[in-house]
């Protein structure tokens, strides 16, 4: 096992980033997975699917290269965010490598493990932390399935989306039957479940598939600045507030209400009563405005 690190500067959109990138890999031809922060915020990890003459299909490989870097994602108290993209500008994921199923080469297990990786790698995951997604190009099949794990979506003028292994006799074994339904409700997700028809970036956004819509060549730089501004703010509250809605969808009014508040009254203290005080001495925050809160 190897490791470096690189500094590589790089013209996101219409911004300019430099990213750190640790990337650790037993040989650089089998590195599909790009690990990465942006420099001036070391918090916010990138993670990139790197088989861009593949549209970033994702391979059994690459399946376990991202569950680890997910995991690490997890596990790393230094990184607060992370953004799922897609390297090369021109595809997000465009599925499972089918070229890998047709060779038989992958064995699908009989019984269900969610400790286990899913096909598509961390799939099975529920993630502690939040996940953005920055699309561009398609975003089909097991890669759509990928993109739900996300918490939110930002998508490109031209990406398109769609249950597209449906023609092939490719079931969704990532979470697309189950996330996709809670997103975007049963009609819709029945809808390209059953049709298996390509969805374009305004109707995805129309239905609620992705939460942005951005010009083309600006989903990872608008990610990036997305996940900015959300950690700007106490974050504790916040991600406890998005735990809380996410264990809302799986269980009662009651239970979730429940946990709602035995949650949030942790956080008092902590972050609640010095945000009162700053909101009254500081002056900040008022009106509803944001840009004057630090």
């Amino acid at each position: 096992m190897h490791s470096h690190r690189i500094l590589l500067s790089s013209y996101i959109g219409r911004k300019f980033y430099t990213i750190t990138s640790t990337l650790r890999y037993s040989s650089s031809s089998n590195t599909t997975v790009n690990i990465s922060h942006v420099d001036d915020t070391p918090s916010v990890r990138l993670i990139g699917i790197n088989r861009p003459t593949k549209r970033n299909c994702v391979n059994h490989s690459t399946a376990l290269q991202l569950l680890s870097a997910f995991k690490n994602f997890e596990n790393d108290d230094t990184a607060r965010i992370a953004i799922l993209y897609g390297e090369g500008g021109s595809a997000f994921c465009a599925g499972y490598d089918l070229s890998e199923v047709a060779s038989s080469k992958i064995s699908v297990p009989m019984d269900y493990n969610k400790n286990e990786p899913g096909p598509m790698g961390p799939s099975r995951m529920s993630l502690k932390k939040p996940l953005i997604a920055a699309i561009a190009g398609p975003c089909v099949a097991g890669g759509l399935e990928l993109s739900l794990l996300a918490d939110m979506r930002v998508g490109e003028q031209s990406s398109k989306y769609g249950v597209l292994c449906r023609r092939f006799g490719v079931p969704l074994i990532d979470g697309g039957t189950v996330r996709l339904p809670r997103l975007i409700g049963l009609s819709r997700a029945l809808d390209l479940i059953l049709t298996g028809r390509t969805v374009h970036a305004q109707e995805a956004f129309n239905i609620g598939l992705i939460n942005r819509l951005v010009p083309d060549g600006q989903c990872l730089s608008e990610a990036i600045q997305l996940a900015k501004d959300i950690l700007r703010f106490p974050y504790e509250c916040m991600n406890t507030d998005r735990l809380s809605a996410h264990f809302s969808v799986s269980n009662t009014v009651d239970d979730s209400l429940e946990h709602e508040y035995l949650y949030g009254r942790q956080l008092i203290e902590r972050e609640s009563i010095p945000g009162a005080k700053h909101f009254i001495e500081q002056k900040q925050g008022r009106g509803g405005k944001y840009d004057d809160v630090k």
